[in-house]
């Protein structure tokens, strides 16, 4: 949800209002977590798979929570800050996630014959290119991983990936270029937004 889609709900409370009132009443910050828990859970269950991914949320929600005084509340939408902490709890595990792409690289899936014909070809164009995918991904640079993954799995804008890993716009862009001018030749000059394909 972005920032105006926050601003256009009157009937919630933006994650700005919440993390100012969790200054004077802390259960507050619980809708917090009630509102993106799942979100940054099917990020992390992607980046590093499913046994850490409870974890690591839980950890980012905590950090959050000690640094809510530090959250800039003229910015309705709090994912940005809340994806910045856990990519930097993510960093922590760059070998886990390499190993990941290794293990989704080497990995063979059948299709089973009850699925919808349409189905099944979609299902096979992914897990075709979900080695190469996974190989182009663990050849990245740890920063130009980041914001493409911050683009094209948690669909934040060039100015949110901006403020969740505390670099500037330009930055953004250019990382971002960089790695899907890598991913395209990778791929055979598929289109790097396929990274969406690679679910867990």
């Amino acid at each position: 949800m972005s920032a105006a889609e926050v601003a256009s709900r009157p009937e919630q409370r933006s994650d700005a209002e919440v993390i100012a009132e969790s200054q004077d009443e802390p259960e507050a910050f619980a809708a917090l977590f009630d509102r993106h828990w799942a979100t940054l859970h099917r990020y992390v269950v992607r980046r590093l798979g499913p046994d850490v991914a409870e974890d690591l949320v839980g950890d980012a929600f905590l950090v959050a929570f000690e640094r809510r005084d530090r959250f800039d509340t003229g910015r309705a939408d709090a994912r940005p800050w809340l994806f910045g902490i856990l990519t930097k709890l993510i960093s922590r595990h760059r070998r886990s996630e390499a190993a990941r792409y290794r293990m989704m690289e080497r990995s063979s899936h059948e299709t089973t014959a009850e699925e919808p014909s349409d189905q099944v070809a979609s299902t096979v164009s992914a897990l075709a290119v979900r080695p190469a995918l996974a190989r182009a991904l663990a050849g990245l640079r740890a920063g130009d991983r980041d914001v493409l993954l911050l683009a094209g799995w948690a669909d934040l804008s060039y100015e949110e990936i901006s403020v969740a890993l505390s670099i500037p716009v330009g930055t953004v862009r250019s990382r971002l270029h960089r790695a899907r001018r890598k991913m395209r030749a990778a791929l055979g000059n598929n289109n790097p937004l396929l990274v969406g394909e690679m679910a867990s």
